[in-house]
């Protein structure tokens, strides 16, 4: 299972999330928080803090790997790890 710890409006989610759609990729996607002009507003404090308990960090997007057992921070990260382990399969 893959879960994307996002925000909606983020572009850097936005990416993430494009990029698991053209592999044909299912997930679960939290939305912790909402990016705003100053600074994130905080729109569900558990799977925030289960985010920053996992991830040791507070960033967006997190990716949880669950199958492989990887976590990832960032979405250039994300996005190379997504194409690396799941584009070859696509096409098997």
């Amino acid at each position: 299972m893959l879960e994307l710890y996002q925000a909606e409006g983020c572009p850097h989610s936005e990416t993430v999330r494009e990029t698991m759609t053209d592999l044909g990729l299912s997930y679960v996607v939290h939305n912790p928080r909402r990016p705003g002009n100053e600074g994130d507003e905080v729109l569900n404090e558990q799977v925030q803090a289960e985010m920053e308990a996992v991830a040791g960090e507070d960033q967006i997007p997190f990716l949880v790997d669950h199958q492989h057992g990887e976590t990832l921070l960032g979405s250039d990260d994300v996005v190379d790890y997504l194409e690396d382990r799941y584009a070859g399969s696509r096409r098997e």
